[in-house]
């Protein structure tokens, strides 16, 4: 698919059809995923890849915002660390759109589920452990989301987009 297309055809997906996904398709996505840039190049973002079931229904609990998981036959849960760079969350979630537009490109659907809260520090550690216990990720790991994927059960509908002129400005910003 052209680039282009991918972009224009991402949209959230969040109900799944049972169809397995080729374990070289998750092995595709995993590549763009570790070719995603770094601050610096340094390592401070991981993925782990969740495909058993029960793992994925109890990974559903994680926020009320992510029944989808229960439908999905995969999950790529994003670390991030701290300790490593200061900019975790944004080499995160740099990861993060690589991998949704990755998904697009093979013909999966994808959902993202965030799971750090910037706004709620109570909110986040109860859902970073959550997520740090089922999976056994060390404490001096941030777990900023989870991307559930799988292939959509029926095709979205056209997104109505905000007008371009709304939001991007040159030279200067300026109010409308």
């Amino acid at each position: 698919m052209d680039f282009n297309q991918v972009v224009s055809n991402r949209r959230e997906i969040t109900s799944f059809s049972n169809q397995s996904i080729p374990k070289e398709t998750i092995e595709e996505i995993l590549e763009v995923a570790w070719l995603s840039p770094t601050g610096n190049n340094l390592p401070s973002r991981e993925f782990i890849v969740v495909n058993d079931r029960g793992m994925l229904d109890h990974l559903a609990n994680t926020t009320p915002y992510m029944p989808w998981l229960k439908e999905a036959t995969y999950a790529i849960v994003i670390t991030g660390r701290p300790t490593v760079s200061k900019y975790w969350i944004q080499d995160s979630s740099i990861a993060s759109g690589y991998i949704w537009l990755a998904a697009v490109n093979a013909g999966l659907g994808c959902a993202f589920g965030a799971v750090f809260n910037a706004e709620d520090e109570v909110e986040s550690e109860q859902r970073e452990t959550y997520v740090r216990n089922a999976l056994n990720i060390p404490n001096d790991r941030r777990v900023l989301a989870i991307l559930g994927l799988g292939y959509g059960k029926e095709k979205p509908n056209k997104k109505e987009l905000v007008k371009k002129n709304e939001i991007i400005y040159y030279h200067t910003f300026r109010q409308q």
